[in-house]
């Protein structure tokens, strides 16, 4: 993966983002919106995947970052490697 195809991934998880963000795609308003089950499942579910979008896009910026600084100091960036999740998560900015 180079970093024009970590780019575009960024660029597609940002987008879902985006759409999971939307008002509607919180059923704050629309129809359907009555407080079923359904609906309480249904915004679990996206704030789940809201979660995993932002965790995802943390590793894809990670990885960037990594793959610039080698290259900068002379380095093969095709050696940096995404790490997991916790470790990026964890990072104090």
């Amino acid at each position: 993966m180079d970093d024009q195809d970590i780019l575009q991934r960024i660029q597609a998880l940002v987008e879902e983002e985006h759409q999971l963000r939307e008002p509607t795609a919180s059923g704050a308003s629309g129809p359907g919106v009555n407080g079923s089950d359904d609906d309480a499942d249904g915004q679990r579910e996206r704030r789940a995947r809201l979660r995993q979008v932002e965790e995802a896009l943390d590793q894809c910026w990670d990885l960037l970052r990594q793959r610039r600084a080698k290259a900068k100091a002379g380095e093969d960036p095709n050696v940096a490697d995404a790490r997991p999740v916790n470790e990026v998560e964890g990072y104090v900015q």
